[in-house]
């Protein structure tokens, strides 16, 4: 009992009984090895529909211009640049899972870690979509880089947030890639190993020569230690600079220092909710129960309820230096927000942001597959709500009541949005059908010492004393 260093009465990271290297093997690998369910195929068919719907928005906004959005000369952002911060927040989850809880040694990541990490992936293709569509002319996208061109002296203004983001996104996405598929390697090989003709010389060039000798796994996991002490940094800076696109102006409602840290934990909020969203769905329907077992789901909603409250206070805040500051803009731009136009948008931000997550501390609530799935919806909904109500109730009231418009979206505003989720789901639906989606590798190091079957066996050699049996949370077979 002395070399167990985990408590028998914390609940197992994998439940079921007789988990053997193989069955974790044979269960992560179905989706994979077999045809496509049916309700793969489901799926495949709404979300490739949305995707087409994505495909004929931008075609017709390169076409026409941004003139076929319902910007005006007031509110010059608008669902845009929103949806741009929503899913480079979405993004956020993937790396924090991956890089963070693997430094801190939290070996209830290893189950979800690829999914988040992939999901990352995709999240941050979407938002750079809305970056080229919102460029008007895209096939101009490398002026963004401080690149030699065809004007000789033209290079970016190293002043402006919008510069910091291209740097920072672009490094993000640069490791959180090279970072997912480092972990992927050893699950490759062992497609590899199962697989046939082209099907096996596709995945043995995926994965480099992987071997599986010792000294091959040293390296894997001195690199993943090494991308995760780089990938942590990131994790704080990306949507800080993402927040300094409205800190750094003089915008009433966006000139204020909470942003980054406040933008930081919203980000968290919603990627977490996401990876909820994804995850439940997919423990379902691809038969996970027994390695994305209650205690990921209530650590992930712990997480929802932590960073939740912190977004809380942060509108708190807003609203208490609002009035604090006796500044006459700032004010009313606070009070705009709560009882002008748009006040629908903002109440639906509080009431999704703030109060909803306020449910998981009930434990019954914090442990209820249907109610986790339903709130990570509704936070993400409210995620969305908040960066439109940042954006257009500061834009549409400005200094000048002349100049005051109202925001419109068109339908092909509402396209390209829609569509940008029909291209995330489509890019995560094929990566479950391609890939592991279960970090077989990491689970199977869980086996001896964090599973169900692993801590029963412990109990009925008698490691532990009778009092501490009985207050055991999973089920134990009398002996």
């Amino acid at each position: 009992m002395s070399a167990h260093n985990e408590s028998i009465l914390r609940e197992p990271l994998i439940t079921g009984k007789d988990i053997t290297y193989k069955k974790i093997t044979d269960d992560v690998l179905v989706p994979v090895m077999n045809k496509a369910s049916k309700s793969w195929w489901i799926g495949f068919s709404i979300a490739f529909t949305f995707f087409l719907v994505w495909v004929v928005s931008l075609s017709y906004t390169f076409w026409t211009g941004l003139g076929a959005w319902g910007l005006n000369k007031t509110v010059g952002w608008a669902w845009d640049i929103t949806n741009f911060v929503w899913w480079v927040g979405i993004g956020h989850a993937g790396t924090l899972i991956s890089a963070v809880l693997l430094l801190f040694r939290q070996n209830w990541r290893n189950s979800i870690n690829r999914s988040a990490e992939a999901m990352t992936i995709f999240a941050v293709v979407c938002a750079a979509t809305f970056i080229f569509a919102h460029m008007g002319r895209p096939w101009l996208a490398y002026w963004a880089f401080p690149l030699p061109n065809q004007f000789g002296s033209l290079w970016v203004n190293f002043n402006s947030p919008l510069v910091w983001d291209v740097f920072a996104i672009s490094t993000y996405f640069s490791v959180s890639l090279v970072f997912w598929y480092t972990g992927l390697l050893p699950d490759i090989a062992t497609v590899r190993d199962r697989s046939e003709g082209l099907r096996q010389k596709i995945y043995s060039i995926l994965s480099f020569g992987w071997t599986g000798s010792v000294k091959t796994w040293q390296r894997f996991e001195t690199v993943s230690l090494i991308l995760a002490g780089v990938s942590t940094p990131l994790v704080l800076s990306v949507h800080t600079i993402v927040s300094f696109d409205f800190a750094t102006s003089v915008i009433p409602g966006w000139h204020t220092t909470i942003f980054p840290p406040y933008f930081v934990a919203g980000a968290i909020f919603s990627g977490f909710a996401m990876v909820q969203t994804l995850l439940l769905v997919a423990r379902k329907v691809m038969n996970f129960e027994n390695y994305i077992t209650m205690f990921h789901i209530e650590a992930m909603n712990k997480i929802i309820i932590v960073t939740g409250s912190i977004v809380g206070v942060a509108y708190l805040t807003e609203l208490f230096m609002a009035w604090y500051s006796g500044a006459e803009y700032e004010q009313y731009a606070f009070l705009n927000r709560v009882s002008g136009p748009y006040w629908w948008a903002y109440w639906s931000m509080m009431t999704c942001n703030v109060i909803s997550p306020q449910l998981f501390w009930f434990r019954k609530i914090r442990t209820s597959i249907a109610w986790s799935w339903g709130l990570s919806i509704v936070v993400n909904i409210g995620m969305w709500f908040e960066r439109f109500v940042i954006i257009v109730t500061s834009l549409h009231r400005d200094y000048l009541p002349s100049s005051w418009a109202m925001f419109y979206p068109t339908w092909v505003d509402v396209g390209i949005y829609l569509g940008s989720i029909g291209l995330f789901f489509t890019l995560f639906l094929l990566f479950l059908r391609v890939l592991p989606a279960v970090a077989m590798a990491e689970v199977k190091l869980l086996v001896k010492t964090s599973s169900e079957q692993s801590k029963v066996k412990l109990i009925q050699e008698g490691h532990v004393s009778e009092e501490y049996v009985q207050e055991v949370t999973f089920s134990v077979p009398s002996k």
